[in-house]
């Protein structure tokens, strides 16, 4: 039987997508994010000053934190405080390597970009859409520091945008909610660039195993729906 989509989507049609920029006041750039139900504030701060392993090669750096409000999901949630899950670390990773790959750190100069990635309500794709809102509140940031002068030229070389995919009754779904990411038999988060060119890929099969053809079949679903998220992403910046 044919998996049937809880929102009646087609398999390769994205959750309803938007950004809401200047969400906040004093964040460089501050946009909250909608992928569905999903909701994540992206802000992103500056600071001058870089890690002890970049001082003095004029290069800058960016990093990410993610956290989840103990209300994002239907069961209540503890904050974590002291110690981070393995989860948040790694989905803060993810974040970061994503954007980084968006930036010419040496255009940038020593300064350090910080975007905070915070779910205010969570159907499945979290991460997803904080790697795409948050170059989204990264462009912003960039502009402000264009046009106050600290930069000559933007640092910016490529759009950066991610979505998941997943396999379910052998057939590919696009951008999955919380159901979907249960039921899936096979689940992919796909970041790319405006090139298409894969910046990370993360996916597994729930169970048993999958094939290159179902791997492909997963690929070029995700690249379809990344080029969908890029032109949503132009249109918000413009």
């Amino acid at each position: 039987m044919a998996w049937q989509r809880p929102d009646g989507r087609q398999p390769d049609e994205l959750r309803p997508v938007r950004f809401d920029r200047n969400f906040t006041r004093f964040a460089a750039g501050s946009v909250l994010t909608h992928f569905g139900n999903t909701q994540v504030l992206c802000t992103v701060s500056i600071q001058p000053g870089v890690p002890r392993f970049l001082e003095g090669s004029g290069q800058g750096w960016l990093t990410a934190e993610y956290r989840m409000l103990p209300s994002a999901t239907l069961q209540r949630h503890s904050r974590e405080t002291m110690k981070l899950s393995g989860r948040t670390q790694e989905i803060q990773r993810l974040i970061g390597r994503s954007l980084r790959a968006a930036l010419d750190m040496k255009l940038l100069g020593e300064r350090t970009l910080t975007v905070d990635a915070d779910v205010l309500q969570a159907d499945a794709g979290t991460r997803t859409a904080s790697i795409t809102g948050g170059f989204v509140a990264l462009s912003d940031a960039i502009d402000k520091l264009l046009k106050t002068g600290e930069l000559e030229q933007s640092p910016i070389r490529h759009s950066v945008a991610a979505v998941s995919v997943g396999l379910l009754e052998g057939e590919a779904f696009l951008d999955l909610d919380y159901p979907e990411d249960v039921a899936a038999a096979i689940d992919f988060n796909v970041v790319q660039n405006e090139q298409l060119e894969l910046i990370e890929l993360q996916g597994t099969a729930e169970e048993g195993s999958f094939t290159r053809t179902q791997l492909n079949q997963l690929l070029d679903v995700a690249e379809q729906g990344i080029r969908e998220l890029m032109v949503l992403q132009r249109q918000a910046i413009a």
